[in-house]
C-alpha cells in the first residue's frame, strides 16, 4: 500500500490538545514538491508495529506524526516515547497529546528493553513527553530504562532525547550518570520564537542543560535540533549555531517544520533543500562533529548511522 502524504492532518486531532480548540484556523500555504513523502506498509513495518503494540509501548514516530515513520519502521527502527502519551506542556508546533498524564508504568522499562532485544536494535533512541508533574521530571524513569536496556542488550548503544528538566534539581545528573551514549535535547527554534512556539521552555536553560552534560561526562556525545519555517531569520539561525558550539554540542540536526493541524503554529515558509545544504556547510565550518540538514531531517532520523559517524569523527579529531 502506498499513499502520498501531502496534507495537514484533520482538525479532529485538536481533541488531543484541548488548548487549541478555541483557536481560529491558521493560514496554510501549499507544500512544495520536495515535501512529499511516500508511506509504505511493509513486512518490517508490520513487525515493528505488532511488537510495539504487544508490549504496549508508545513511540514519538506515531504521536508526533513523523513523516519518516514508514522508512524507519521498515528497518525496525522506532523511537520509544516513555512516561505515557500525554504531555504537561502545550508547545504550538507539537502534535503530542496534552493534558493530565497518568501514573508511570512500572513495567515500561522492562518492556522497552524487551522490544529493543526483539527488534535487534544496534542503536536505540529513547525520548519522552514533558512530565512537569513529577518531582524529578521523570529522570529516574529515564535512568531505569537505560539500565534495563543495558542489561538485556549490552551491545546496543543508547541515545536519549530528554525534556529540559526545568526546575528539577539534580534530574540531569541522574540521567547522565546512567551513561547514555548520546544525550539529545532540542532547542527547536530561535530565542525570539520561544514565547509563541515553546512557551513552557527557556532558551538559555536548554543551552545550559547541554553544556552541563559535558561538565558531568565529556565522553557522552551531545546533540540538539532546530526546525526551520517558523519565521526565524538567517542571522538568528547562525547565532544559535554559535551558542550550541559554545555549549560544546557535537551534533546538530536541522529540519523543516511541518504543521500538524490548522490549529497549530503556521508554516511561514518552506526552506529549499539547497538552503538546508548551505546551513550544513556553515555548521560544519563552526566545528560540529556532525550535521544533518534537510527538509525531512528529524532528531532520531538515521540515528544509528549517525552514531557511527560521530564515533568516526571524534576518533579522527583525536589523531
Amino acid at each position: 500500500m502506498v499513499n502520498i502524504i501531502n496534507n495537514i492532518s484533520s482538525n479532529k486531532n485538536t481533541l488531543r490538545q484541548p488548548q487549541h480548540a478555541g483557536k481560529p484556523d491558521t493560514q496554510v500555504i501549499k507544500r512544495p514538491d520536495w515535501i512529499r513523502v511516500r508511506a509504505r506498509l511493509s513486512e518490517g513495518y508490520n513487525f515493528t508495529k505488532s511488537t510495539l503494540d504487544r508490549l504496549k509501548l508508545v513511540t514519538v514516530c506515531e504521536e508526533a506524526a513523523c513523516p519518516n515513520i514508514s522508512e524507519c519502521w521498515e528497518k525496525k527502527h522506532a523511537t520509544m516515547m516513555i512516561m505515557g502519551d500525554t504531555c504537561t506542556r502545550a508547545c504550538s508546533f507539537c502534535n503530542v497529546k496534552t493534558g493530565i498524564p497518568s501514573s508511570l508504568d512500572k513495567m515500561e522499562p522492562d518492556n522497552i528493553a524487551i522490544a529493543v532485544r526483539e527488534l535487534q536494535l544496534k542503536h536505540v533512541v529513547i525520548t519522552s513527553v514533558d512530565r512537569d508533574d513529577l518531582s524529578d521530571g521523570g529522570a529516574n524513569h529515564f535512568a531505569e530504562v537505560i539500565n534495563k536496556i543495558k542489561l538485556l542488550s549490552p551491545t546496543t548503544t543508547i541515545e536519549v532525547l530528554t525534556p529540559d528538566f526545568l526546575r528539577k534539581d539534580n534530574a540531569l545528573e541522574v540521567v547522565v550518570e546512567a551513561s547514555p551514549d548520546v544525550f539529545n535535547h532540542n532547542l527547536e527554534t530561535v530565542p525570539s520564537n520561544y514565547l509563541t512556539i515553546r512557551p513552557g521552555a527557556r532558551y538559555y536553560h536548554s543551552l545550559n542543560l547541554l553544556h552541563n552534560v559535558k561538565l558531568i561526562n565529556n565522553k557522552i556525545f551531545t546533540k540538539s535540533g532546530l526546525m526551520l519555517g517558523l519565521g526565524e531569520k538567517r542571522n538568528e539561525i547562525l547565532q544559535v549555531m554559535d551558542d550550541l558550539r559554545t555549549a560544546g554540542v557535537d551534533f546538530l540536526t536541522i529540519g523543516q517544520y511541518l504543521q500538524p493541524t490548522k490549529k497549530h503554529a503556521p508554516v511561514m515558509d518552506y526552506v529549499h533543500p539547497d538552503e538546508f545544504k548551505n546551513y550544513e556547510i556553515i555548521a560544519k565550518s563552526k566545528g560540529f562533529l556532525l550535521v544533518s540538514s534537510s527538509p525531512f531531517t528529524r532528531s532520531s532520523y538515521h540515528a544509528d548511522e549517525h552514531f557511527k559517524m560521530l564515533q568516526d569523527a571524534r576518533n579522527l579529531n583525536m589523531r
